[in-house]
């Protein structure tokens, strides 16, 4: 490997990995931003919802036009103007004085990161070949699955130390060592069979598309679907996602060209990251929340319950891509999801009574977690670190190679959007059940009127009370809590499981490394 292509897997690393690692990181410091930062406009749960879902969803909104613009006008040129917006955005994060203002700021550097993802993976395509490019790969699933896994732990360790600001501010650092990188050694790409035309209506309509459905659910969800914007703002995805493939069949030069979905091999991968790319999303999202506002950890503690998974993925992630390249993607696709799936079930019998974990930096005994901590967590959690080294590294040699090179931004990109797609949008959904499952239990537990929005208000689901109760409701809202995260972990197994499907009928046949079928 020349120095070269040694700093191009530098950038491309760091560039996609901070996009990756805001999604998780985030998590781990909503509690303390929910208590720290003023809110007048929009209540804490709101805020705290949207700080990662409305990041997730603008970033999904605008992946399939980003990686358009890098095939068309340079991968280096929209990756390094992605790097230097995705800087600047998460210094304002850290400096946010609302949260209304943090919010704002969330959904433009979900705008930036969109122009980091897919090229990331095109100019590695581009840069290497044959078993080169597989490991190369490989490295990078390691490297940027790891940071994902390992988002959490890192943001506890700075939460706990440093507070909920640095979270954003360690993205600085980052970015200028991957802008030196891509500046002064990453080569210019593009596509060259392109003909100078660029589908901007198209990329409209995608983005009213995507954005329109991930807003909608979002604000469906925490309106209790009373407000007409939601319904509005699902409206105008739902046409506009009906309109997309008939606009792409009559376009003289697509955005999108309905060719890709042609080959098998595109179409199934797709399919089995909406499924698998949406139950991992559930799982960190609310596993977060669980552990913090309900069973007692620290930010460290619930860090760190990531930390055998971001093991496995940086040891593992290599030479399983190593493997898919030689014995083909399909087995590691199929046995990943459901070993995940497995891990989510052992949640399922995690008890209300669980003991916290008080984890502190400045405290080393506290490092080491309590016995009913090791046996209620972490089987789950290495078994689903174990499902996902079995499956990064695999499905994006399988991915990248079942496109032309030509296309590698826009088809890096599409896969990209799904993934983000199915996270909020099959989240937001989740949550609609995880609330109902809640308020049932703490209804009948306490005898409360959950109908009411003071109630709704006071008694957040996977949060601690906002107001004052009494022992006997505090001890319902934990039991409450703990039976509605039970029931997103068994409909995220099911995800997984679906995930494993498709993979197991719509790979077979497929070429080693994951090519046309």
């Amino acid at each position: 490997m020349t120095a070269r292509q040694r700093w191009t897997l530098v950038a491309t690393v760091i560039g996609s990995g901070i996009v990756f690692l805001d999604g998780t990181i985030v998590n781990v410091a909503l509690p303390r931003i929910g208590r720290d930062l003023p809110a007048t406009i929009i209540g804490v749960l709101e805020g705290q919802t949207y700080v990662v879902s409305g990041y997730l969803a603008v970033l999904a909104a605008l992946l399939i036009l980003a990686g358009a613009l890098s095939d068309h006008y340079g991968r280096r040129r929209i990756f390094s103007i992605g790097l230097a917006s995705f800087g600047t955005v998460s210094v304002l994060c850290g400096l946010a004085p609302n949260l209304e203002l943090l919010t704002l700021f969330r959904l433009l550097q979900g705008a930036a990161g969109a122009l980091l993802v897919p090229g990331s993976l095109a100019i590695i395509t581009q840069t290497f070949e044959g078993a080169q490019r597989a490991r190369a790969f490989g490295i990078w699933a390691a490297a940027t699955s790891a940071l994902t896994v390992l988002g959490p732990i890192v943001g506890g360790v700075l939460v706990d130390s440093a507070g909920w600001r640095a979270s954003f501010l360690v993205n600085v650092p980052l970015v200028l060592i991957a802008l030196y990188a891509t500046l002064f050694h990453v080569e210019e790409s593009r596509d060259t069979s392109s003909d100078g035309h660029f589908d901007w209506l198209g990329s409209l309509v995608a983005t009213l598309a995507v954005g329109g459905l991930a807003f909608g659910v979002i604000r469906g969800e925490q309106e209790a679907w009373g407000d007409p914007l939601a319904w509005a703002s699902l409206a105008i995805g739902a046409i506009a996602l009906v309109a997309f493939p008939i606009l792409m069949a009559t376009r003289p030069h697509p955005l999108v060209p309905l060719s890709l979905f042609r080959n098998r091999t595109f179409a199934a991968i797709n399919l089995a990251t909406f499924f698998i790319y949406g139950a991992l999303y559930i799982t960190q999202s609310y596993q977060g929340l669980l552990m913090q506002g309900v069973l007692g950890y620290t930010a460290t503690a619930a860090g760190a319950i990531g930390l055998p998974g971001g093991i496995m993925l940086a040891l593992l992630s290599t030479r399983i891509g190593t493997l898919a390249g030689q014995i083909g993607a399909r087995g590691f696709l199929v046995a990943g999801p459901l070993i995940m799936g497995l891990g989510l079930l052992w949640f399922v019998r995690l008890p209300a009574d669980s003991p916290p974990w008080d984890a502190s930096f400045t405290h080393p005994a506290s490092l080491i977690p309590p016995a009913g901590v090791l046996i209620d967590v972490l089987p789950a959690t290495l078994l689903f670190g174990l499902g996902i080294a079995l499956i990064v590294a695999p499905l994006t040699s399988t991915l990248m190679n079942s496109v032309p090179t030509s296309r590698a931004g826009l088809g890096s990109a599409i896969n990209n959007s799904i993934s983000r797609v199915g996270a909020p949008l099959i989240g937001a959904l989740i949550f609609i059940a995880i609330s109902a499952t809640f308020y049932s239990v703490l209804g009948s537990l306490t005898g409360l009127d959950t109908t009411a929005q003071d109630v709704r208000q006071g008694f957040p689901p996977l949060n601690p009370p906002t107001i004052e109760a009494t022992e006997a409701q505090l001890a319902a809202a934990k039991q409450a809590s703990v039976d509605a995260f039970h029931q997103a972990m068994l409909v995220s197994a099911l995800l997984l499981g679906v995930g494993g499907a498709v993979s197991f009928f719509g790979l077979r046949g497929s070429k080693a490394a994951g090519g046309e079928s």
